[in-house]
């Protein structure tokens, strides 16, 4: 059964860094892109980052552009969200997710599984 476990939230100071990682556990067949997504409490699940099978190719929000950095390792995976400069307005459950195929998409009903979230805060 392959299931994506996510690891690494946690609570941060306004400019600081987190990186968050997500392991497709099970997972030995294919090929998948990933992406990360993230809800803030009272809002909707946002796009934020994505990366293909590769890694060659990723793809960010504008509101994370030049902050965040999505990267894969060789063992393809895990895949790892690094997040600098954290604001405020970053605070929310992030999500990995997993689309088959070898590059990613930006709506979270495109994708065929989820991690089960993790908490990021960011304290001003």
């Amino acid at each position: 059964q392959v299931q994506l476990v996510e690891s690494g939230g946690g609570s941060v100071e306004a400019g600081g860094s987190l990186r968050l990682s997500c392991e497709a556990s099970g997972r030995t067949w294919g090929t998948w892109g990933m992406g990360w997504f993230r809800q803030a409490s009272g809002k909707e699940r946002e796009f934020v980052a994505a990366i293909s099978w590769s890694g060659g190719a990723t793809y960010y929000a504008d509101s994370v552009k030049g902050r965040f950095t999505a990267s894969r390792d060789n063992d393809k995976r895990f895949v790892h969200l690094q997040m600098n400069s954290l604001k405020p307005d970053d605070t929310a459950v992030y999500y990995c997710a997993l689309y088959e195929g070898d590059y990613y998409a930006v709506n979270w009903y495109d994708y065929d599984l989820a991690g089960q979230g993790t908490q990021v805060t960011v304290a001003s």
